[in-house]
């Protein structure tokens, strides 16, 4: 379910940063590099967490003249300190993609919970995946099924099937048949295909009890 780092992550900006932020962002959605990579760079040594991201990220895409996974590590962490949860799931997955030393689940993890009490859709579904596998957290379903619902609220349609696969079988939380058909729907309606065979089977059988 998860999508490797370099494409998964956006580069993102808010109103409320500096004009030369913005103008950076558009510079890079032209192609202009050079300028772009100015402007971050601009914003980052302001001490802006979204600047300190954006050149973290052009770092890790190796789009930078002596880029490096160590200073995409430096930014990250000056974003994460001042609580920027996409720095923060960054973190986590650089450090669960061995691009941070040897991958170390348990730390990961660590990251990717804190990027989901944020509301990080992205570090939601890498902790609900640690709890349901038992990879850097004990395997507690009952966090994972948490998890994968906030990650499902956020959009993500993988999440949404797992919810509600585990609502219809009871499985870290007590069985709903209603919410499993909810959520099926909603991955359904988002396109997976998975999702609309498990909802037709579902109210087929109810039809014919």
């Amino acid at each position: 379910m998860k999508t490797p780092l370099i494409a998964a992550l956006l580069l993102a900006a808010s109103l409320a940063q500096a004009a030369s932020l913005s103008d950076a962002l558009t510079a890079y959605d032209e192609g202009d590099l050079k300028t772009a990579a100015k402007g971050f760079a601009d914003s980052a040594q302001r001490g802006e967490p979204l600047g300190q991201f954006n050149l973290a990220m052009m770092n890790l895409r190796k789009e930078l003249p002596g880029a490096s996974d160590a200073k995409a590590w430096q930014l990250l962490q000056r974003a994460a300190a001042q609580k920027l949860a996409l720095a923060e799931n960054a973190l986590g997955e650089m450090i669960e993609q061995g691009r941070h030393g040897k991958p170390d689940p348990k730390a990961a993890c660590g990251w990717f919970e804190r990027a989901a009490e944020q509301g990080n859709g992205d570090g939601a579904l890498a902790t609900a995946t640690c709890y349901y596998l038992g990879r850097g957290r004990a395997q507690d379903l009952a966090q994972a099924h948490r998890w994968y619902l906030e990650a499902a609220k956020a959009g993500d349609v993988g999440a949404q099937y797992i919810v509600a696969s585990m609502f219809e079988t009871g499985s870290g939380v007590e069985s709903d048949a209603r919410l499993a058909r909810y959520w099926y729907d909603v991955a359904a309606k988002n396109g997976d295909d998975a999702a609309k065979a498990k909802l037709k089977a579902m109210r087929d059988a109810e039809a014919s009890s």
